[in-house]
């Protein structure tokens, strides 16, 4: 029996020595198993990150070229102001949307539409057609005020939650050992295709728009400037006027930079690189009033409409030479983006050349006076009883008499007269005076748009040249604004400053003197006359005021010949009040076709300076002195 129990307790030793054996064997081969998985599964990952990119990049030269993008910084333009300091042009801060049509699932459409006011089929068919050519880029509101309610739309957008479902395809699950033996090749094992639809709530995405800063280009003054300020393009760059001739120092310049990544040894860090300085635009400060302005556009509009002319300008300077108004018409609103006609932003005031007729008879006055060919008084006849040249006397001479004073002459605007006056003078001293008088000569305002004219060196001239120009014609042309500027000799005691468009910017020529105080002072007073029942400039009275001035008409060449079936331009040039002026204004109509008498609206007559432009001038003024305490009333 003691034998059999041993035999028995040995068999049972031996049976545990087999059990533990066995299960050291299976938990060997799983902690093998375990370490040949982990091995193989950061083989992978190591080698997918190693090839990503198509091994382009490593992780660090993707994160310094992140690191790397350069931001910029837009100037904001400066603006154009009055003497006054008064906002002629601005850029007005706005807000801009821009879309990412990349992120923008379908479900948010809607609400996205209706945030920014569009139609739902519209906004869809845009960010489609985006998505097509793989665009992430679509500017799809420009222009928006800070206070658009749009701006409050797409805040709470962002906030809220709508449920979006997304189809995916995926592949069905292998086991480890499948995805090992793949990885290294000793078979190719894949898992079944199939599609998916996982739904959750999300909000629109940090990045699906985004709401960036804009500017437009506004002028308060509307139309009234248009033709001097001119305008900008879709890209905020002046091509006209002053935002063109000064794109320089309105435009600023725009900041650039960028985080630069440096790795030092065992120091890397981001470094902050400028490459340009943030530069804002510089503000234009102009001499022009805008309540002059103002009065001077009203005036010319009025007139162009009144009498069915083409176009029609004014000028109004201070004596010292200060441009205080510079209006045109037609003219565009720059506000408004749907009209554009290149003719209505044209500067006919610098921009064109033409004969200024008989507002140039003054000067030839002038100059026989300071040289004392003639001496202006009552009793001082001129002969007028012969023809010169083609000037015939017949006409003439039956409504004034055989011979006229220089008075009547200028009150009349007597061509034959005039003519009899410069031939006392010298071919030379009229081309040496007329030069003075800045005729010829830029004016340096706005030089890309300037025309400066033409005056023809006398030796040049024939004697009907001599003679034409003596009242306006021949061998010379001009802007308005040097027949205005020829003016202020009258304001200056006989001399001619520079004229001056910006302020803080050195005058282009320097004051010169042209005529003593006594003939300037004696012309003016002769001058009075023309404004007058009795003179030509009759519709340029402004009762209570002495005013000083001379009407002119000229014909129009058309197919280089001038036309004498109507096409003419009229002007009036004159000044307020006649001692010690303080406005000097010029004024030009372009074919005006409708020219009402004054004593019969109902009769049209032949459109002259003294029933068109002289109305422009008693238009204007009225308003400027009515507004102007320092200019007293007279007595009259």
């Amino acid at each position: 029996m003691k034998i059999s129990r041993l035999n028995t307790v040995f068999k049972k030793i031996q049976l545990l020595k087999f059990v533990q054996v066995q299960g050291h064997w299976r938990r060997q081969g799983f902690v093998k198993f375990v370490f040949v998985s982990l091995f193989a599964l950061f083989s992978y990952h190591a080698t997918s990150i190693s090839t990503y990119d198509n091994q382009k990049y490593s992780i660090q030269d993707r994160a310094q070229k992140q690191a790397n993008k350069k931001q910029i910084i837009e100037a904001r333009r400066g603006d154009v102001l009055d003497r006054h300091g008064n906002i002629l042009a601005s850029s007005r801060l706005l807000k801009k949307i821009i879309l990412d049509p990349s992120l923008i699932h379908t479900a948010f459409i809607p609400k996205l539409a209706e945030a920014l006011a569009m139609d739902e089929k519209k906004l869809s068919d845009l960010l489609a057609k985006k998505r097509k050519i793989k665009s992430q880029y679509l500017p799809i509101k420009k222009n928006i005020t800070l206070t658009d309610p749009i701006l409050d739309r797409l805040k709470s957008l962002r906030k809220l939650r709508i449920e979006v479902c997304r189809d995916r395809e995926i592949r069905e699950k292998i086991s480890l050992i499948d995805k090992i033996l793949n990885k290294i090749h000793w078979q190719s094992v894949t898992g079944e295709k199939k599609i998916i639809t996982r739904c959750k709530k999300e909000r629109i995405g940090r990045f699906a728009f985004d709401i960036q800063q804009d500017s437009q280009r506004y002028y308060p003054k509307s139309a009234s400037l248009a033709p001097l300020l001119g305008r900008v393009n879709s890209t905020n760059k002046g091509r006209s006027g002053i935002e063109g001739e000064f794109e320089n120092v309105l435009a600023g310049k725009n900041g650039k930079s960028h985080l630069n990544y440096i790795n030092n040894h065992n120091k890397a860090y981001f470094n902050p690189q400028i490459e340009h300085e943030l530069r804002h635009g510089g503000d234009i400060e102009l001499t022009i009033d805008t309540d002059i302005q103002y009065h001077a556009y009203a005036a010319i509009k009025k007139s162009v409409l009144k009498h069915d002319a083409d176009s029609g300008s004014a000028i109004i300077l201070a004596p010292n030479g200060e441009i205080l108004a510079m209006a045109n018409y037609p003219a565009d609103d720059p506000n408004d983006k749907s009209v554009y006609n290149p003719s209505h932003y044209r500067n006919r005031i610098l921009s064109d050349k033409v004969e200024p007729g008989s507002t140039m008879k003054p000067f030839t006055m002038l100059l026989a006076l300071e040289q004392n060919k003639i001496t202006a008084t009552d009793d001082e006849l001129i002969d007028v009883s012969k023809s010169i040249g083609h000037i015939k006397s017949n006409k003439e001479v039956r409504r004034y008499g055989d011979a006229i004073t220089i008075k009547k002459i200028l009150q009349k605007s007597h061509n034959l007269g005039t003519v009899n006056v410069s031939e006392r003078l010298s071919k030379e001293d009229m081309y040496h005076t007329w030069s003075q008088l800045g005729f010829g000569h830029p004016l340096g305002l706005i030089p890309s748009i300037e025309n400066s004219g033409l005056l023809r060196h006398s030796y040049e001239w024939s004697l009907s040249d001599k003679r034409a120009l003596s009242y306006g014609y021949g061998p010379m042309n001009t802007n308005l604004a040097q027949l205005a500027r020829a003016y202020l000799v009258f304001a200056n005691e006989g001399s001619i400053p520079p004229l001056k468009l910006v302020k803080n910017i050195s005058a282009y020529e320097s004051t010169e003197k042209v005529f003593s105080k006594k003939s300037t002072d004696k012309i003016a007073e002769l001058l009075d006359s023309v404004a007058s029942d009795d003179g030509s400039g009759y519709r340029a009275i402004i009762k209570g005021y002495d005013i000083a001035g001379k009407t002119g008409t000229a014909e129009m060449l058309v197919d280089g010949k001038y036309n004498k079936k109507g096409a003419k331009r009229t002007f009036f040039t004159g000044f307020v009040p006649v001692k010690n002026p303080k406005y000097i204004m010029a004024v030009r109509l372009d074919y005006p076709k409708k020219c009402p008498a004054s004593w019969d609206s109902s009769v049209n007559i032949k459109c002259q300076g003294s029933n068109t432009a002289a109305m422009v001038f008693h238009d204007a003024m009225s308003g400027i002195l009515t507004n102007d305490s320092s200019i007293k009333l007279n007595s009259k």
